[in-house]
């Protein structure tokens, strides 16, 4: 398992701005689409799906994103800056500690409403 951080450059450029193609595969289905906003020094996550998939992209600021497969795999981390996507699969742990105060957009496959959410969500500290 290797996280898998990706830039996103603008797709289209003139006068009027920029577009950024945050997620174009033709295969994901969108449910929900959050913003969220977090202070420096907090943790989100530490917890794992059992059939949610999402994407975050970063708005602004900065996070140190560590992810592990729920079968005894290694820990990993990686920091995520501004404009840049990571991606995590069901029945992955995963957590985020924000290096300062950031915004993201997370792009999740299954609902958001909060009891779908807690039915989707397994708590486990790994941060």
């Amino acid at each position: 398992m290797a996280i898998k951080v990706i830039k996103v450059s603008a797709d289209f450029v003139d006068a009027r701005g920029e577009i950024f193609k945050l997620l174009d595969d033709g295969k994901t289905s969108i449910k929900s689409v959050l913003l969220i906003t977090s202070k420096k020094g907090s943790v989100r996550a530490n917890h794992y799906h059992k059939k949610d998939s999402h994407y975050v992209y970063m708005v602004s600021g900065s996070m140190e994103y560590t992810e592990q497969t729920l079968k005894g795999g290694k820990k990993e981390s990686v920091i995520v800056k501004k404009g840049e996507l990571v991606y995590t699969p069901p029945m992955t742990l995963h957590a985020m500690r924000f290096l300062e105060d950031s915004e993201f957009l997370a792009l999740a496959t299954e609902s958001r409403h909060q009891q779908a959410y807690e039915d989707d969500t397994v708590r486990i500290k790994i941060v």
